[in-house]
């Protein structure tokens, strides 16, 4: 379903509006987001979790090995276990999301 308003935020442009909302300077605000960044994924890498009640929880999902085919021949192949990053959202960024 679209609703015509879809929007895409690179990095700088996010960083634009931390700096604007916040009252920061753009290079303090860059700091800080990749300050915000880099402790998620600090903490998700240990296998931790982040959580930002009414916002959502990032977290470390454990995705066992599986059986997969190789597109261009047909073959099967086997995937291995690995570790994948997730994120689940809170109350209020659904209610954000839904009432937009």
């Amino acid at each position: 379903m679209t609703t015509g308003k879809e929007e895409i935020v690179t990095k700088a442009e996010f960083v634009d509006r931390v700096a604007q909302e916040s009252g920061l300077g753009k290079s303090e605000a860059g700091k800080a987001v990749d300050a915000v960044l880099d402790t998620i994924s600090e903490v998700l890498s240990r296998g931790g979790e982040v959580n930002f009640t009414g916002f959502g929880k990032f977290s470390v999902a454990e995705r066992g090995a599986r059986q997969g085919v190789n597109p261009q021949t047909g073959d099967r192949i086997e995937i291995a276990a690995t570790r994948v990053p997730r994120f689940s959202a809170g109350s209020a960024l659904k209610s954000a999301v839904k009432g937009y």
